[in-house]
């Protein structure tokens, strides 16, 4: 296959799948309609042409046989008054007139069946338009019907173009925001762990920071420190309430225990 059969084949395949998808199934029936009706008109329009030339050969048909109906009466005043030649000169004219009658006469025949057969094909072709009409209307509303109802069920579906590009757009937002999330919470912490410095920090900020922070970290260790000296002096007191009232007092002097001595018998002495 040579290139330019090629390319006429791409071009004409194209070229219908564009033009079938342009097309809608309801402008083309009623400009179908349309055509049925202009053709119809043009029917009609002949059919009263060709009765309108039938009626004017009729009417000559009638104005001719009143002229050789006049012609008669001559022929028949010139032999009443001895002039045969006058009546034989309206008798030829009155022959010519009769041939002339029966010429146009094959003419109106001619007409009539014309318009017989154009008045057979007018009702014939007035059916057809009617039925086209019929059909017409109503392929057109099931097909609106049907076109309702995909565009419904690709509503609820999203399988539509225009909200299936939403759905993708959404779906790229909602990506987008995930990762931008997920980016600022690690960079959070970074800079909380130190990797990372913060730029919009003033300079020389950072000794003062790390200083009040120390000093927070201290303030609560001895707070802590005292918490739990308070919990550890105050269960002794809970525990053993005798042994400290038989504490001696302050500057009082124990009196010294005797020794005890073990014998080697076993005894024990003071």
């Amino acid at each position: 296959m040579s290139l330019w059969k090629r390319f006429l084949m791409i071009f004409r395949s194209k070229a219908n799948k564009a033009l079938d998808r342009a097309e809608d199934p309801r402008q083309t029936l009623d400009y179908s309609y349309q055509r049925q009706l202009e053709l119809l008109t043009k029917v009609r329009r002949g059919v009263a042409d060709v009765a309108t030339s039938r009626k004017r050969m009729e009417m000559q048909v009638t104005q001719l046989e009143g002229q050789g109906a006049k012609l008669q009466a001559q022929a028949e005043s010139s032999l009443e008054m001895g002039r045969e030649d006058l009546a034989r000169e309206a008798l030829k004219r009155k022959s010519g007139l009769n041939a002339q009658i029966e010429s146009v006469r094959a003419q109106v025949a001619q007409l009539q069946g014309e318009e017989e057969k154009l008045t057979m094909a007018q009702s014939r072709l007035q059916a057809q338009v009617e039925a086209l009409r019929t059909k017409k209307e109503t392929i057109k509303a099931t097909y609106t019907a049907a076109e309702a109802q995909t565009r419904i069920n690709e509503a609820v579906t999203g399988l539509g173009d225009e909200l299936g590009d939403v759905g993708l757009a959404v779906q790229r937002a909602e990506d987008k925001t995930a990762q931008m999330q997920a980016r600022a919470g690690a960079i959070d912490e970074l800079i909380a762990s130190g990797a990372l410095d913060d730029a919009t920090a003033v300079t020389g900020g950072d000794d003062i920071t790390r200083e009040l922070e120390a000093m927070s970290s201290e303030a609560e260790v001895e707070a802590e420190l005292a918490r739990l000296k308070g919990a550890a002096s105050a269960l002794p007191q809970a525990a053993a309430p005798e042994a400290i009232e038989a504490a001696p007092a302050s500057g009082e002097i124990l009196a010294e225990e005797p020794e005890t001595v073990t014998e080697s018998d076993g005894t024990t002495q003071a």
